[in-house]
């Protein structure tokens, strides 16, 4: 099992080139780049190339972009945005050595339909693994513990990987979204493990299901998800190829970033080294 860094556990104080300087330093096998503000400010100053680059000199390397926001049920406009992104993700993936891209679904207050979500899912990830096949690139989609996600267990986006049926895409299993909306294990131990691409380690308060928000994270280990069940049942489904602590917690922001990313090392592998050999 690899060990990934995924940017939002130093949102606040960091950057790309500092989180793979420490992550470097720390030995991590992979980072998860995020696309809306660290890869965006890194290109103010320098190039893909020069990314491209720095991944064939390191051992470290990038393992997927983060993410591509509500891709599902938009108007005509934000669905043309969408596509246009994950173009662009693609071309840039392809140069840097990146082949997989997150993608979150629509978070609304508006009532959809069950069905309306499901159809919407399918026709806009059909279509975006036509143009991620191009690319060499896989589409994994990550549900979302929140009420207000339009997709938010695993079983729902499970049951919408599966209708897609297509090689490149899979899902993004947060251990976070999996104890947020209470997904059910039993489903996990009937999932197909080479349709997870992605694994997100992290634990979480004990409030109680479905109010739970991303502030309220805590790092591997320290909280109320059953860790151990998700972990032993990934091994038992045959996945072993990566976990990538994330984290949205403001006081670990406060931390300094080399002080973070350690910990976010040293938490992880005491949970995945119990299940999985590390590296």
């Amino acid at each position: 099992m690899k060990i990934g860094f995924n940017e939002a556990t130093t949102m606040k104080k960091s950057s790309l080139e500092k989180d793979l300087k420490f992550c470097e330093k720390y030995g991590y096998d992979l980072i998860e780049i995020r696309t809306m503000d660290k890869l965006k400010d890194y290109l103010e100053t320098h190039t893909v190339e020069d990314l491209a680059d720095y991944f064939k000199t390191h051992k470290i390397k990038p393992y997927a972009f983060n993410t591509l926001v509500f891709f599902n049920n938009r108007d005509e406009v934000g669905y043309k945005e969408i596509k246009e992104e994950f173009k662009y993700l693609c071309e840039v993936g392809q140069k840097i050595g990146c082949n997989t891209i997150i993608a979150v679904p629509l978070v609304t207050t508006e009532k959809i339909t069950k069905t309306k979500i499901k159809e919407s899912c399918v026709k806009v990830l059909n279509e975006l693994a036509d143009i991620g096949e191009k690319y060499g690139i896989r589409i994994a989609v990550e549900f979302l513990g929140h009420p207000q996600a339009t997709v938010n267990t695993f079983g729902q986006a499970y049951d919408i990987i599966k209708t897609v049926n297509r090689d490149n895409v899979g899902i993004t299993l947060d251990c976070f979204h999996f104890h947020g909306m209470g997904s059910n294990l039993e489903d996990l131990k009937h999932a197909d493990g080479s349709k997870i691409f992605v694994v997100h380690i992290n634990d979480t308060e004990d409030f109680p299901i479905g109010i739970l928000t991303d502030e309220d994270r805590l790092w591997p280990g320290e909280g109320a998800i059953d860790l151990d069940g998700i972990f032993s049942t990934l091994k038992e489904i045959g996945y072993s190829e990566m976990a990538s602590v994330e984290l949205f917690r403001p006081e670990y922001y406060e931390l300094e970033i080399e002080e973070a990313i350690k910990i976010g090392k040293e938490k992880t592998v005491a949970v995945v080294g119990k299940y999985f050999n590390i590296g």
